[in-house]
């Protein structure tokens, strides 16, 4: 991600400003905004799979993705409880070890949306997760966004409402093809 001024990277103590910033802006309207210690969690819970877009030197977007058993998402009025260690002192938790990654947020500045840095975002994550060994990632289309995920491969899953994210919204997924993984 390189000659264009565009790169993906980890996400930075420095960069919270930012992205709480993004995130407000972005689900502040639909009353979805959860606030900047809930996402830290999110990041702090699963930091390689979590990323900052900057565009020249400043962030311009970011993603949040942790692993979550199926059908199961993070609650955006609580924060993730830290990983316990286990006797070899790993930390591990149960949700940790899913084969499931959640893709939790991805946000793009405004200004910059439609020009591709959000699948750009998605490209990363993907090749990320498949590197990973996970073998579906899930999200919840929230704001009437279905057809925006339908088109990138994630499917409905009919029947099963996910509470908290708002009237429309929509469990989805989609399996880790051999070529991602």
């Amino acid at each position: 991600m390189s000659g264009d001024g565009v790169s993906i990277r980890h996400i930075a103590d420095a960069d919270w400003d930012a992205i709480a910033a993004m995130e407000s802006r972005t689900y502040a309207e639909l009353g979805l905004s959860e606030g900047r210690a809930a996402l830290q969690s999110r990041a702090y819970a699963s930091p390689d799979t979590s990323f900052v877009l900057d565009v020249g030197a400043q962030p311009a977007g970011y993603l949040l993705a942790l692993p979550y058993p199926p059908f199961r998402y993070p609650s955006l009025d609580c924060v993730e409880e830290p990983a316990v260690p286990s006797r070899a002192g790993e930390p591990t938790m149960p949700s940790r070890t899913a084969r499931n990654l959640h893709l939790h947020d991805i946000v793009v500045a405004q200004h910059l949306r439609g020009a591709g840095l959000g699948q750009r975002l998605l490209n990363h994550l993907t090749l990320t997760a498949g590197s990973s060994g996970f073998e579906r990632i899930s999200l919840i289309a929230v704001g009437r966004s279905e057809p925006f995920w339908s088109a990138r491969g994630f499917s409905a899953h009919p029947g099963f409402s996910p509470g908290g994210y708002g009237a429309n919204a929509v469990y989805m997924s989609k399996a880790m093809t051999e070529s991602t993984k």
